[in-house]
C-alpha cells in the first residue's frame, strides 16, 4: 500500500505547476518592488530549506550577479549580537514559518529597516507575518515528516523570484516546462526501484555534488539519513578530493550528482577516479555514457539548463530513500526520533 511519503513524493510536478501559476504575479510584483534597495542577499533556514538555500547561493550569485550569505541565525537568539544587515534583502525560508530563530533574523532585519521576503507553505506563520513579502509555496499540507514537496516548491520559489527579479522571460518560460520534466523523472525510475535491494545492508555512504546540485547532495544525504538511519555525508565534488576520498574502498557506496553543465566535466574525472577506487557507484545523470559506469543508474531528462537541474536532480534521491525505507522495513511517513515541525532558538 502507498505511504504517504510516496503520493507527496510524485505529486511534486502538480505542486509546482501549482505554484507557478499562482505565485507568479504576486512574484513579479515583489521583484519590481525590490528591485534596486538590496545589494546582496542573506538567507535564514533550518534542515531541508537550508539546502535550498544553498541553491540559492549559486542561483542569485550567477543570474542575478548578487552575493548570498547564510545567516548564522544563533547570533540574533543565544548570543543577541546580531550583524549589521545594510542594503541587504532578508529572506526566510521554512515550511512551518515556526522556528523562532529563524524568524528573530528577519525580526531584526526589519528593526534595521532592511527588505525582508519570507518563502513559506503557511502564509498566517510568524515568518509570514513577520517578512514585508511573501512566496506561499503553495504545496497543500505536508503529512509526511520527512520534507518532499515543500523542498521542491522551496527550489521553484527561489528560482521564480530569481527570474522575476532580473525580468528573465527566457529564463521564466524554461522554469516553466519544469513540471512535465519533473513528471517524467518520477515515471522512469519505476523499472529501478527493484534494485535498491542491494543496498539493504548499506550502513554508510557519501553524496557528492557541485555548484547548483551542491544543494541536491545535501538534500539527498540528508533523506537517505531521515529515513533509513543511514550514515550519508555529503561533498563537493572538489572538498572530497581534499582528504575524504581516502575512505573510498572496494564497493563502498558513493552516490555522484552529474548534469550536463560547468560541473560535468570535473564530476566525470572523479567518477573515473571512483571506478579505479572500485566504488559502489550509484549516479543521478543524464548522460547515457557517465550512466552506463555505475552499478545503479538514475537518470533525468535531457535537454535541462544546468540551473534547473535541482528540481529533477533530487527526486531519483527522494524515491531511492524512500524504497530503501520500505526495503529495511521501516516507516517512512514517521522515521524515528523526527518529528514534522521543529522549533530552535
Amino acid at each position: 500500500m502507498p505511504s504517504i511519503i510516496h503520493d507527496e513524493i510524485y505529486e511534486q510536478p502538480v505542486v509546482v505547476q501549482r505554484l507557478l501559476e499562482r505565485e507568479l504575479h504576486n512574484v513579479q510584483k515583489d521583484a519590481a518592488d525590490l528591485r534596486g534597495t538590496f545589494d546582496s542577499i542573506l538567507i535564514a533556514a533550518r534542515g531541508t530549506s537550508d539546502n535550498a538555500a544553498r541553491y540559492a547561493q549559486y542561483l542569485f550569485g550567477a543570474h542575478n550577479r548578487l552575493p548570498v550569505g547564510l545567516a548564522t541565525p544563533s547570533l540574533y537568539t543565544l548570543y543577541n549580537q546580531p550583524p549589521t544587515l545594510k542594503r541587504m534583502l532578508v529572506i526566510g525560508i521554512s515550511q512551518s514559518g515556526q522556528s523562532p530563530d529563524i524568524v528573530s533574523v528577519l525580526a531584526e532585519a526589519k528593526r534595521q529597516g532592511q527588505p525582508t521576503l519570507a518563502i513559506t507553505n503557511d502564509p498566517a506563520s510568524p515568518l509570514a507575518q513577520t517578512a514585508a513579502s511573501t512566496i506561499a509555496l503553495q504545496t497543500g499540507p505536508e503529512k509526511a515528516v520527512a520534507a518532499t514537496k515543500t523542498y521542491t516548491a522551496s527550489l521553484a520559489a527561489l528560482a521564480l523570484f530569481s527570474a522575476a527579479l532580473a525580468e528573465d522571460n527566457q529564463r521564466l518560460a524554461q522554469l516553466q516546462g519544469i513540471p512535465s520534466l519533473m513528471g517524467q523523472t518520477l515515471d522512469g525510475m519505476a523499472p529501478l526501484l527493484n534494485r535498491v535491494e542491494r543496498y539493504r545492508y548499506m550502513d554508510r555512504c557519501v553524496v557528492i555534488g557541485r555548484g547548483y546540485n551542491y544543494a541536491t547532495a545535501f538534500e539527498f544525504a540528508l533523506k537517505v539519513k531521515e529515513l533509513t538511519g543511514v550514515v550519508a555525508e555529503p561533498y563537493s565534488s572538489a572538498d572530497f578530493r581534499h582528504g575524504p576520498i581516502a575512505i573510498v574502498k572496494n564497493n563502498f557506496p558513493v552516490i555522484v550528482i552529474c548534469p550536463s553543465g560547468g560541473t560535468a566535466g570535473d564530476l566525470a574525472d572523479l567518477i573515473n577516479r571512483l571506478i579505479e577506487l572500485k566504488s559502489e557507484l550509484i549516479l543521478v545523470s543524464d548522460r547515457p555514457d557517465l550512466l552506463v559506469q555505475a552499478q545503479m543508474a538514475m537518470s533525468i531528462p535531457t535537454g535541462v539548463d544546468e540551473w534547473l537541474s535541482p528540481l529533477l536532480t533530487i527526486l531519483p534521491g527522494q524515491v531511492f530513500a524512500m524504497t530503501l525505507t520500505t526495503v529495511k522495513r521501516l516507516d517512512p511517513d514517521h522515521p524515528e526520533g523526527l518529528t514534522k515541525i521543529t522549533e530552535t532558538f
